[in-house]
């Protein structure tokens, strides 16, 4: 038994653990939690515990269904929101079959092999999401449109505010949990919040995505309101979107930066992000993986609907963020067509995925797109070679299908698995008869 595990055994008798709950996360991003007791704890470090993957969306076949979830002592926490008393402790799993081999149906693990793949060229890949949230005052009720906790706006500062003290108890639960918050603020929509997570490796981000939703559940529900990351639960209010800036090192050197270059941005950047500019409609089922996605990427404003990149312009999918002088560190990409109910473990394979691609095959970057995007007539884009992405789920899900790539990065497991679940929510809600549908022709046909 290595280090790691011996000291999360002498932490479970130092700070009084009495449940370990063991973390991992289904193909669509959803977190999936079994809590053993501190005894069992070195045996599942050792061999694992098994459940029936059969029973988890995208895992197993029934006459496959045998798994082990293998705790990471790397991801150990005490949950601060269990209150006073013996404390509940949490670690995320890596799925393993019952030879030993990876399960090829574990999100974590297609990060790691995309990661991996990455680091056999030199590269270590960090990300940093900004995550965009709604808060509502109840539960939503079927039916009954939600009504958000305030009325503020953009960096809006009220005092005693909902929101404010919703993110202050928030963040201070999340830093208690080793998670460091770089922002935090009141957003574009009525009730609506960002927090902004510090820059880290990618699977240490994903880990901490997951952990972040729940924080942000956890809280809300302990001050009577609800928390969700729906992309868009408003018609005529901003959708929530998780802006990712993105980067590749080399050792402690950033990849991406070159002093002297146009925006100080590297060959190796700009291939980079040729390469997601290049896979874009490809990727856009696992980044936007529902089918409420679309109305945020057609809303305008500040989420993107085209594939394109600007230095600064907010209406690209890709932005290239102003160079701060004697910082080549921070040089980095922004993507901004990302939403917060991604499953974070299959969007960052896929995105360093693409990224890669661009790298290894000497992708040549396209023309900066220089004026807003959304103000330009689709023949103006068309002229200046900008194309769309996908405008509905299905049609992401029918570019998704013809692409080698994905299959590639996911794996045929989760590559089928997905194409099949994404197919069935499309049917299910292209059936579904809406009150727009109502309201319009009711009262006149």
């Amino acid at each position: 038994m290595g280090k790691q595990e011996e000291f999360v055994l002498r932490a479970l008798e130092e700070r009084d653990v009495r449940f370990v709950r063991l973390w991992f996360t289904d193909v669509l991003g959803s977190l999936k939690s079994v809590a053993i007791a501190p005894a069992e704890l070195e045996g599942a470090f050792t061999e694992g515990i098994g459940f029936d993957g059969s029973a988890i969306e995208g895992f197993a076949r029934v006459y496959e269904a045998d798994m082990l979830a293998k705790p990471d002592p790397t991801t150990f926490q005490i949950l601060p929101w269990r209150g006073e008393g013996p404390a509940t402790a949490r670690m995320f799993c890596d799925i393993v079959m019952p030879d030993g081999s990876p399960s090829y149906a574990d999100p974590r693990f297609v990060l790691k092999r995309a990661l991996s793949k990455a680091a056999e060229a030199g590269f270590t890949f960090y990300t940093h999401p900004e995550i965009e949230f709604y808060l509502f005052k109840d539960r939503p009720v079927s039916g009954v449109e939600p009504v958000p906790v305030d009325r503020s706006g953009y960096f809006d500062h009220t005092a005693q505010s909902a929101g404010s003290d919703f993110r202050r108890e928030a963040i201070t639960m999340l830093e208690s949990m080793g998670i460091s918050v770089e922002f935090s603020h009141h957003e574009g929509g009525p009730g609506q919040q960002e927090i902004d997570l510090r820059y880290a490796d990618a699977l240490t981000t994903a880990d901490n995505i997951m952990t972040f939703r729940t924080v942000v559940r956890e809280v809300a529900l302990s001050q009577g309101i609800w928390a969700t990351f729906m992309p868009k639960p408003f018609t005529e209010h901003p959708g929530s979107g998780m802006h990712t800036h993105v980067s590749l090192f080399e050792g402690d050197r950033n990849a991406f930066f070159a002093a002297g270059a146009e925006y100080q941005l590297s060959p190796t950047g700009r291939k980079f992000i040729a390469g997601v500019l290049r896979h874009a409609s490809e990727i856009t089922a696992i980044t936007n993986q529902w089918v409420n996605s679309y109305k945020r990427l057609i809303g305008g404003g500040e989420a993107p609907a085209h594939i394109c990149w600007g230095h600064n312009n907010r209406s690209a999918m890709v932005r290239v963020p102003m160079y701060k002088p004697n910082k080549g560190q921070a040089t980095r990409v922004e993507l901004r067509t990302i939403d917060s109910a991604t499953n974070p473990y299959l969007a960052f394979a896929v995105i360093l995925g693409a990224g890669m691609k661009g790298i290894e095959e000497g992708y040549e970057m396209p023309p900066e797109a220089e004026d807003d995007v959304w103000s330009l007539n689709d023949r103006e884009r068309k002229s200046l070679g900008i194309e769309p992405l996908p405008k509905t789920l299905y049609e992401a899900i029918s570019v998704m299908e013809n692409s080698e790539f994905l299959a590639e990065t996911l794996g045929e497991h989760v590559y089928d698995f997905f194409l099949r679940n994404k197919r069935s929510e499309w049917e299910a809600y292209r059936g579904q008869v809406s009150a727009y549908e109502r309201d319009l022709m009711l009262p006149t046909i």
